[in-house]
């Protein structure tokens, strides 16, 4: 009964909410293309909607409110085709097989196909798919082209997911908090469920499924298992029932200590027989709650978290246990690769790969690896992970980080579609690989195929804290499902959709976004530094971090600057972390000349008069990239007033503020690097650059306790 009356929850709040964010890129305004207007309200004038399941009725919901607004104009309902109408039915159906449509390549379960045709001589616009799934996305992406104003009177598209499972993953803990949450407390109120059904759920869910997602891991991957008991179970039913419209499934993550925190067992050895029973007992518990729950998210021996090398088991017995569990009912394990060991290792980077590359082809078949897109952390440019393309017998998944937690966390604005795309994009050298991309979607071993990012959303009335912010859950949604798309594509039609048709702001709120990535580097890690943030909490600069009980969580271990340069030698005379690429990048890489300049200090240690292709010695380089990524932001803001009467004002003075933060920080960033490099290059700043207002000695005195997406430290 609750999955159906979930459908019937409308989200009117959406057409009557000032512009404070919270309708997201589903704002259903009235388009301003009058001519388009016309066309469209012939086009769309009775809908059809075959069938009376939550899913179709959530269709019926999404399609009234959105053509309402969008036209102006409330289309008729009725089971009849006539000129104008909008039929929406799956493949299978008696009305869908009367039209003799032409589908001209195979849809996946979650594909679909829009159609204008000529039926009898009316003109009907036809969304169809082979399951409800497809029919929901269709109907998403036809508003789309409606709010974008992108299409005149053809409609003719055929799309399916490239990726099967395109998951959000939450890092918010059963206590309210967010870990690297920077848009305030979690959507969920664990405490009201199950008897409570937020609307926020609900709108939630829309957001999800208009942009593709289809999974969500509700908890942080540093787990509590309390999440895994009856009590809980039952409220993660209820947000199932609510999701489950929408074509989302829910996910858990799985702390590997389990059996012995709620299960009282004196060991979570994964080869102990008592150890497996309890897992199948526990997995059968949670699909009597959730009948379609998707499985587990597991993050072991990392971080201090426990796994099966406290039992000097592998990675591959911990994660086929519950793999075993979980395959009756076609639940899948993702477990996580981001490892490293107790013991510090030559070059953390390396670990991932030693880790894993020799248990290729160990993992049972529902199991898929979790990997982050670089070798290191989320850090704001990396190379991309070694094990893409070097895992023959492994399905993977790629992990990204949505919340900014090395990129200005909720201050700055930085559109990551470039940072996502750039790692895609990455040829592996593996001829059977090709891109980053590729190796999601093709790998010949995949029963699987799945993507993840970490979710940027709280519970600010905007979602994601930054306004900005929300294109990066858009950017990475729609790159799920086609990782081919451009990134400046993925930003026109959320600005479109978000902001405004009018082409002045679509293209200055482009430009200010496709710039955006890359100024952020400039003025936090160019040349390829990396890991020089603040302690702990992640807020700003401090490359001058060391003597920490772990030396790879200090900054000094990873720029490695001296009196002669700086960088980490990833070289073979270094820690030959190159090697773990394929030969023709470790050629590259591993060459100071051909390195990209992009990566040049990840992986080498560079001299300080070295002359980098600018013509500049590298001190100097570095400099003028710090100061550059200040400039770009004051012409971030300078474009930003200019827009000032084509957007809405309150979101225009949110964004203001905000780039003003932004540009306080980014000076911050500069001075606090440039100053504290300038200890070891003993060289002056270029004297066409403004030198610091402040000391060295300020920066580092600077302290954040109660800095955002940490718990206090009591």
């Amino acid at each position: 009964m609750r999955i159906v009356l979930v459908a019937f929850v409308l989200i009117q709040t959406f057409a009557v909410q000032a512009e404070d964010g919270y309708r997201l890129w589903l704002r259903y305004d009235k388009i301003g293309n009058t001519r388009l207007l016309s066309q469209y309200k012939k086009d769309f004038s009775n809908l059809y909607i075959d069938g009376q399941s939550a899913t179709q009725l959530a269709i019926k919901t999404e399609l009234e409110t959105g053509l309402t607004g969008l036209l102006d104009f409330k289309p008729t309902q009725k089971k009849t085709i006539s000129t104008g109408t909008l039929l929406v039915a799956t493949l299978d159906s008696e009305v869908i097989r009367k039209l003799n449509l032409t589908i001209t390549k195979p849809l996946t379960k979650e594909g679909f196909a829009i159609k204008r045709i000529t039926q009898a001589g009316k003109s009907v616009t036809v969304i169809t798919a082979p399951a409800e799934a497809g029919l929901l996305y269709g109907t998403f992406y036809l508003l789309r082209l409606i709010q974008t104003e992108q299409v005149g009177g053809a409609f003719d598209v055929e799309s399916s997911p490239r990726i099967q499972l395109r998951i959000l993953n939450h890092w918010d803990n059963l206590d309210g908090t967010v870990e690297r949450g920077y848009a305030g407390f979690s959507l969920w109120n664990w405490h009201k469920l199950p008897g409570y059904i937020d609307q926020r759920y609900i709108d939630y869910a829309r957001a999800n499924a208009s942009i593709g997602i289809n999974g969500t891991v509700l908890t942080n991957v540093n787990a509590n298992a309390l999440v895994l008991t009856p009590a809980y179970l039952e409220k993660v039913a209820a947000m199932a029932d609510a999701f489950r419209p929408y074509g989302i499934r829910v996910y858990l993550t799985a702390r590997f200590s389990a059996p012995i925190e709620i299960g009282k067992l004196p060991t979570a050895d994964p080869l102990n027989e008592e150890v497996i029973q309890w897992w199948k007992n526990k997995v059968n518990e949670v699909y009597k709650y959730v009948p379609d729950f998707g499985g587990f998210v597991v993050k072991a021996n990392s971080e201090g978290q426990p796994g099966p090398q406290n039992y000097n088991r592998t990675h591959a017995d911990g994660a086929n246990v519950l793999a075993d569990a979980l395959k009756p009912y076609d639940g899948i394990v993702m477990w996580r690769a981001f490892v490293y060991d107790n013991k510090v290792p030559d070059d953390r980077t390396k670990q991932a790969y030693n880790e894993f590359k020799p248990l290729d082809g160990k993992f049972r078949s529902n199991v898929i690896v979790q990997v982050k897109n670089g070798p290191l952390d989320f850090q704001p440019r990396e190379p991309f992970h070694p094990l893409f393309g070097a895992m023959k017998h492994t399905p993977l998944m790629m992990e990204f980080q949505i919340t900014q937690e090395y990129l200005g966390q909720s201050t700055n604005l930085v559109y990551l579609g470039n940072l996502f795309k750039e790692v895609l994009d990455s040829e592996t050298y593996y001829p059977e690989s090709g891109t980053v991309g590729n190796t999601l979607y093709n790998h010949k071993t995949n029963s699987v195929t799945a993507i993840a990012g970490v979710a940027n959303i709280g519970s600010d009335r905007n979602w994601c804290g930054h306004p900005f912010a929300q294109s990066n859950w858009y950017a990475f949604g729609r790159l799920a499902w086609d990782y081919e798309l451009s990134s400046k594509q993925i930003a026109e039609e959320w600005v479109r959709m978000t902001y405004s048709n009018n082409p002045l702001a679509v293209n200055s709120i482009v430009k200010i976004m496709d710039d955006s990535y890359e100024t952020v580097v400039n003025y936090m890690t160019p040349l390829g530094l990396h890991h020089i943030m603040g302690w702990n909490h992640h807020y700003g600069p401090a490359p001058w971090i060391k003597d920490k009980h772990r030396a790879d969580w200090t900054s000094v271990y990873y720029h490695n600057a001296d009196t002669t340069g700086i960088g980490f030698n990833r070289t073979h005379s270094g820690s030959n972390a190159v090697s773990q690429y394929a030969p023709e990048l470790h050629a590259i890489f591993g060459s100071r000349e051909a390195c990209p300049e992009k990566y040049l200090l990840w992986f080498h240690h560079v001299g300080w008069n070295e002359t980098l292709k600018s013509g500049n010695t590298l001190w100097e380089e570095l400099c003028f990239r710090y100061y550059r990524g200040v400039t770009e932001v004051e012409q971030m803001e300078k474009q930003w007033e200019l827009l000032k009467d084509v957007t809405d004002g309150q979101r225009f003075k949110h964004v203001s503020q905000l780039l003003k933060i932004q540009h306080q920080e980014a000076v911050w960033w500069r001075n606090a690097c440039v100053l504290y490099f300038q200890t070891f290059s003993k060289q002056p700043i270029p004297s066409v650059l403004p030198k610091p207002d402040k000391t060295l000695d300020y920066y580092m005195s600077l302290e954040f306790p109660y800095a955002p997406g940490i718990k206090p430290q009591w």
